[in-house]
């Protein structure tokens, strides 16, 4: 009898756990759609946030997800208006700031894309502070902001752990202006975010790696795209993923399941984790990569490069 009633005591804890409240920004992009499942899959109550709530192909996506008529909240919020993102984390215990802009906004108060980035993780972390409720804010950070690179920009450290921060100084025959930016702006935007843990907020920042697998989104997302530049041969993908390639050594890969498993992870473990941690399974090369094709589906022909 004692057995049954813990058991049942369990199920009821992991029940009332279930009905936290939480929130996650970018809920239409690859990681956040997918996270938004996951979460509502577990029954928790999300609030995810949209740029734009007349987008009906974002809005059905996220609405015939299971579970989403009971527990799913949509809110208009963009980076580059990020008080927009007060409503949304109300009342949330843990917020997932998943959304980054991928261009710049011409049409705004901000000069380029870091700046807008910056800005607004400021934004939504004294939003979190301010609402009394969010015990964490677990932030999708990059690996492209957490280089081995030593300064020189050209030896790399023996190890990658949370010290490593990609030199600014870094450039390869793949660098682009729009490659820069989004490099420079997760890593100032991670940095400002880590800082709030000074302030009382827990902080975790989760630095993924190219990130494969499933999707629901009714085109190929941009990270599965550079997986496959290999075969596509489009040149601005593959030079990207050469890009990933030099600032890291090999390229670092992580499946989109493990990616959301990561996130939850820390929402499960307050207290006893913080900071910076690396969300990767593998690191392979791009030859790894075209070989793996090559062997496996040789009716594609390979970018032999």
């Amino acid at each position: 009898m004692a057995v049954e009633e813990e058991i049942k005591q369990k199920a009821q804890q992991m029940e009332e756990k279930n009905t936290y409240k939480v929130c996650v920004t970018g809920g239409a992009g690859y990681i956040g759609s997918c996270l938004v499942k996951k979460l509502l899959d577990k029954g928790y109550i999300v609030h995810a946030t949209l740029r734009n709530l007349e987008d009906k192909s974002n809005v059905e996506l996220l609405k015939r997800l299971s579970g989403a008529d009971e527990k799913l909240k949509l809110f208009e919020a963009d980076i580059y208006r990020a008080e927009e993102f007060e409503e949304a984390i109300q009342s949330c215990e843990f917020v997932f700031h998943v959304a980054t802009p991928l261009w710049h906004s011409q049409v705004s108060q901000y000069k380029d894309r870091t700046e807008a980035t910056v800005d607004g993780v400021k934004k939504i972390g004294r939003i979190c502070l301010k609402s009394g409720t969010v015990k964490r804010l677990i932030y999708t950070a990059s690996i492209v902001a957490a280089s081995p690179l030593k300064e020189d920009g050209i030896t790399y450290k023996q190890l990658m752990d949370e010290t490593c921060w990609t030199p600014l100084n870094f450039s390869n025959p793949y660098t682009e202006q729009w490659l820069w930016d989004y490099t420079e702006s997760k890593m100032l935007a991670e940095k400002e975010i880590l800082k709030f843990e000074k302030e009382g907020l827990e902080v975790v920042a989760l630095c993924c790696g190219l990130v494969g697998g499933h999707t629901f989104l009714p085109y190929i997302p941009t990270s599965g795209a550079m997986f496959l530049s290999v075969l596509t041969q489009e040149k601005e993908l593959y030079n990207t993923l050469k890009f990933l390639e030099d600032l890291n050594g090999k390229v670092p890969i992580v499946h989109i399941e493990d990616v959301c498993e990561a996130h939850m992870f820390f929402m499960n473990n307050v207290g006893s984790l913080n900071g910076r941690f690396l969300c990767a399974s593998s690191f392979v090369s791009t030859a790894e990569i075209g070989n793996h094709y090559q062997h496996n589906y040789p009716e594609f022909k390979v970018n032999q490069e």
